[in-house]
């Protein structure tokens, strides 16, 4: 895979655009994941007031398939050496942010891994969501190429890792842990109960 001229085109593009504008792409870059993470903690907090377990089970699922998102781009990593484009591409503009240093490899880019698998499992659990999680993912595997520490092949292969990582996962666990929501739900353990919401059954009329 080689996409380092339409890298060069990005970064090149980056140079050209205001300062507020590389400073919100160094930003979102930066701290983006964070946002996914308070998405997990809305979903799971919405799940259970909703009654039914398998929402709960979903939204419990979200963050550990992201996770396990996470393992396979690290195996993919150590199994591919490939230097950063901002050290390799003869010809480019330097990166808006820090080169990060030899020895981290390029292919995959874990932020798009991450934000790939978020966005799917995410969208599992609350299907609307897909509007917010699919385009925020986009944005922050551009913005990876866009600061230039990624070449476009590394974000799409995360990103598709991710999501399909994140897929399965979901569909694999999610008959696993809605019975394990179900069996937690009649146990006697508050701190339990209030962890995965108190189901219809202790609700009352």
């Amino acid at each position: 895979m080689d996409s380092s001229d339409l890298y060069r085109a990005v970064i090149g593009f980056a140079h050209g655009t205001p300062s507020w504008v590389q400073s919100s792409f160094e930003i979102w870059t930066r701290y983006g994941l964070l946002l996914f993470g308070v998405l997990f903690g809305a979903v799971w907090w919405r799940s259970r007031a909703r009654g039914p377990a398998r929402p709960v089970a979903l939204a419990v699922l979200a963050p550990l398939a992201t996770a396990l998102a996470y393992g396979a781009s690290e195996f993919v990593k150590s199994t591919v050496d490939e230097e950063r484009p901002c050290r390799a591409v003869a010809g480019a503009a330097a990166s808006l942010v820090p080169c990060p240093g030899p020895g981290d490899g390029s292919f995959p880019s874990n932020h798009a891994v991450l934000a790939g698998a978020a966005a799917v499992a995410l969208a599992m659990a609350v299907r609307r969501l897909a509007l917010l999680t699919v385009p925020l993912a986009l944005l922050m595997a551009f913005s990876r190429v866009f600061v230039g520490v990624h070449y476009p092949h590394d974000v799409a292969f995360g990103l598709l890792l991710g999501g399909s990582a994140a897929a399965l996962a979901v569909l694999a666990l999610a008959g696993p842990t809605t019975a394990a929501v179900t069996a937690a739900r009649e146990g006697a353990v508050p701190a339990v109960v209030r962890f995965t919401g108190p189901g219809p059954a202790r609700r009352g009329p």
